[in-house]
């Protein structure tokens, strides 16, 4: 049975909802106020301000939607299908590379175009190795302390993965997935000694795909002196200091931040932060970091809960996703700081894009699922 309605008077982490909820809430006012000026602009919005707010609106609703249906899915279910899921995502990521599949924007191959809008399957990848090493792991928890047996096979899987997203490439997203694997082997009982090694191990391996890629080295030197070349390698870091540089302690206002307009790229996705920092300042970035720390805090809550009930797949999944989110806004958050070279990662829950969007709420709603199970069995009920 996929959902027992008699379960419904069985609370969940309200906390954890919350924070969702004002994340995202706050994400479609800064986007629209990010995105205004762009869109009455642009030819191909229409010249329509509300452009970007109704996409986003219309993205916010089917995660809602895909996320109400995640949660009535046993974790059980989530458990037997993971690899087939997983398989499925690696199928995704193959049809990319297909010449009239995958669509080609800056050079960069990511989407699948569906009709008027875009799919980004290395934004489902997220999801899925969390629910597939969480699977792994608690398969193979035996051979934890065995390198053959327990890690090598997760590393040739996890190595062809990361091959097809640099033919995309997607760096920001093969750094998410190898944190999440990473993190999620370890939180199962991996050897550290063997932890340590393949650490040190995919570190050398980033910087040989850094020093070894032209465009790349570029970000990595934009980086370390943006002010060198701010019409250049650095422009889009440059104008980002700018505005948090304009926003001081309590920002210019909501609506009037002027790096906005048309100074810095990419303001509604990969630099909303910035946008934030300037027309909010400090104690708007603050309380967005305050949000995201609690959390990752609650899903990692969750996980400890359903590790003392013996649920460790569970477990496993909602520190995972913890993982995920937390890595994945510590580097947008990096980047738009100068703290982290220029990487292609959207800010969870609040900057524009439709596949991240959806998949966040599906990951929060499995996280809910987690809870509702632990305080189902902890009220003595059965699964």
């Amino acid at each position: 049975m996929l959902y027992n309605p008699a379960r419904r008077h069985t609370a969940i982490d309200q906390g954890l909802v919350w924070s969702a909820i004002l994340l995202a809430s706050f994400g479609l006012v800064m986007v629209y106020s990010a995105s205004i000026a762009m869109a009455e602009a642009e030819r191909f919005t229409g010249f329509r301000s509300h452009y970007f707010l109704a996409r986003h609106g219309i993205y916010l609703v089917a995660g809602l939607l895909a996320g109400a249906a995640a949660f009535k899915v046993p974790v059980r279910y989530w458990q037997a299908a993971a690899p087939w899921l997983f398989m499925a995502g690696v199928g995704l990521l193959i049809a990319l590379l297909i010449p009239g599949v995958g669509r080609e924007v800056n050079g960069a191959r990511r989407w699948i175009s569906l009709g008027p809008a875009t799919f980004q399957p290395s934004e489902v990848m997220k999801l899925l190795v969390v629910l597939y090493a969480a699977d792994y792991t608690v398969r193979k928890a035996a051979f934890m302390d065995d390198l053959k047996k327990g890690f090598l096979p997760m590393f040739s899987v996890m190595f062809f993965v990361a091959g097809l997203l640099l033919r995309e490439p997607d760096f920001g997203a093969l750094v998410v997935v190898t944190t999440i694997a990473l993190a999620i082997l370890f939180l199962g009982g991996l050897n550290w000694r063997i932890f340590v090694v393949l650490a040190v191990g995919l570190a050398a391996a980033f910087v040989l795909l850094i020093v070894s890629s032209p465009y790349r080295l570029q970000r990595i030197l934009g980086f370390m002196d943006p002010w060198a070349d701010a019409y250049g390698k650095g422009y889009q870091l440059s104008h980002s200091l700018i505005a948090f540089g304009r926003g001081e302690w309590l920002g210019v206002g909501l609506g009037a931040s002027v790096e906005k307009l048309f100074y810095l790229p990419e303001a509604h996705t990969d630099f909303l932060l910035a946008v934030i920092a300037e027309e909010l300042g400090f104690a708007g970035v603050a309380a967005v970091i305050t949000l995201f720390v609690f959390l990752v805090l609650r899903a990692f809550a969750v996980g400890r809960q359903a590790a003392s009930l013996e649920r460790y797949y569970a477990a496993l999944v909602a520190q995972g996703i913890g993982v995920w989110l937390a890595a994945q806004a510590f580097i947008n958050m990096g980047v738009n700081m100068g703290l982290l070279p220029t990487k292609g990662l959207t800010l969870p829950f609040l900057s524009f894009g439709g596949t991240g969007i959806v998949m966040n709420c599906v990951a929060i709603a499995i996280v809910l699922r987690i809870d509702f199970e632990n305080r189902y069995l902890m009220r003595g009920g059965s699964l």
